[in-house]
């Protein structure tokens, strides 16, 4: 197999480069404010700016075609730029959420009018979105949905919460899926909507984890309006467009490399520093076999993310052996991080350097087994679509679901 760049590839990637190390110095972020989620408003304001730069340049939105002020280049072209811009310490992410999936649902299911206000001032920097899906009731399973969005004339009325809603207290807008028919099964009686983080009856309530970090946050609607101009697709079909939104979803992961060297080489670094039995960790077989196992593993996920890379590369969408990465990754930087912790003992959640990325990693990381789908429905997901055994008896989906919220 050969996984090397063609030439047109390459060539692109050395532009790439060249643009970024002139450029990205100039809008540097620490790692650790990078790597522990957007709490630091601060760090927004930078990251505006370094969207406005990507954007000055063609870098902005690389796969949105020319009219909307993307660059109108293949995925694969936004893989390289993504691989490049993850080697520098540089605030990516806050805008993900916007230009890899709400604008792209708008541009895929929106009318010309909602495409015309959203895009421009989005990819420029201007503004920040946010994706409202999750409830308490409803995580993995989104069809579950209980916010209720009532018709009022040329508005509609939004009552209920959602939760683990990512950079929700710094974003400008946001998509969000309720129900506006209970008396069809539940796939059946959703509607998908802009909405404006600011309205009035809209409050955002940070969620603090217990790495310090507070990227997550609950938002409650009550009697929000939200006008029929902000709805996308048809309603009660709110269910297609949100499946849309995680098509998209899943190929903005897929654009990001996996198992990086990056934390095999702190977890060595940080083994070589620390002592075991009079000498260096890293000398210790027993230590050295941890990490060659994890590197191992690391390059498993590496080139099961290149099989979904060669599906973008051939125009096709990824497959959902994509939900392989995220259910090894999420253990796999979680054990690493107790294991680092473990060889740190006592000193390692007051060291600074490594051992308090580590640190921060080992409170963190049981997060990433839960966001974007548990590890028990990425499971389901293998099992069902990628190893072609039966599905679970589901009765749920074909009831009104009024009768499932009596029942419950």
């Amino acid at each position: 197999m050969d996984f090397k760049d063609t030439a047109e590839e390459a060539a692109f990637r050395v532009a790439v480069r060249a643009w970024l190390e002139a450029t990205a110095p100039d809008h540097s972020v620490s790692v650790k404010l990078q790597t522990a989620g957007v709490t630091d408003l601060a760090l927004v304001e930078k990251a505006r700016g370094w969207q406005r730069a990507k954007a000055a340049a063609g870098y902005g939105a690389i796969t949105w075609p020319k009219r909307f002020g993307g660059r109108g280049a293949s995925r694969m072209e936004q893989v390289i730029f993504k691989q490049e811009e993850a080697r520098l310490p540089v605030p990516f992410g806050v805008f993900a959420i916007g230009l890899d999936l709400c604008l792209p649902t708008i541009m895929a299911c929106g009318t010309e009018a909602q495409i015309q206000r959203f895009t421009r001032p989005a990819l420029e920097g201007n503004e920040i979105w946010c994706q409202l899906f999750s409830e308490p009731g409803a995580g993995s399973d989104v069809a579950g949905v209980r916010m209720t969005a009532n018709r009022d004339g040329d508005d509609w009325i939004l009552n209920g919460q959602k939760v683990w809603s990512t950079g929700a207290h710094y974003c400008d807008y946001g998509i969000i899926i309720a129900r506006s028919d209970p008396n069809v099964p539940k796939h059946k009686g959703l509607t998908f909507f802009i909405i404006d983080m600011r309205a009035a009856g809209v409050e955002v309530r940070p969620i603090r984890q217990i790495s310090g970090s507070a990227s997550f946050n609950e938002v409650f609607c009550t009697d929000v309006r939200v006008p029929d101009a902000f709805r996308i697709g048809a309603v009660n079909e709110g269910w297609s467009v949100a499946m849309q939104t995680l098509n998209f979803e899943r190929l903005s992961i897929a654009s990001v490399e996996h198992g990086k060297a990056a934390e095999i080489d702190a977890l060595i670094d940080l083994a070589t520093r620390i002592t075991l039995d009079g000498g260096p960790a890293i000398h210790d077989r027993a230590v050295r076999e941890r990490i060659a196992d994890w590197y191992v593993e690391g390059q498993g996920l590496r080139y099961t993310n290149y099989r979904t890379l060669t599906d973008i590369s051939r125009g096709a969408p990824p497959g959902p052996e994509s939900s392989i990465n995220k259910v090894v990754k999420g253990k796999r930087m979680q054990d690493m991080a107790a294991y680092a912790m473990e060889l740190a003992e006592m000193g390692g959640a007051a060291m600074e350097g490594i051992s308090s990325t580590f640190c921060h990693a080992y409170l963190y990381c049981p997060s990433t087994r839960t966001a974007g789908g548990t590890d028990e429905i990425l499971r389901n997901i293998i099992a069902e679509r990628v190893l072609g055994l039966p599905g679970d008896i589901r009765v749920d989906k074909t009831l009104p679901f009024a009768q499932l919220k009596r029942g419950a």
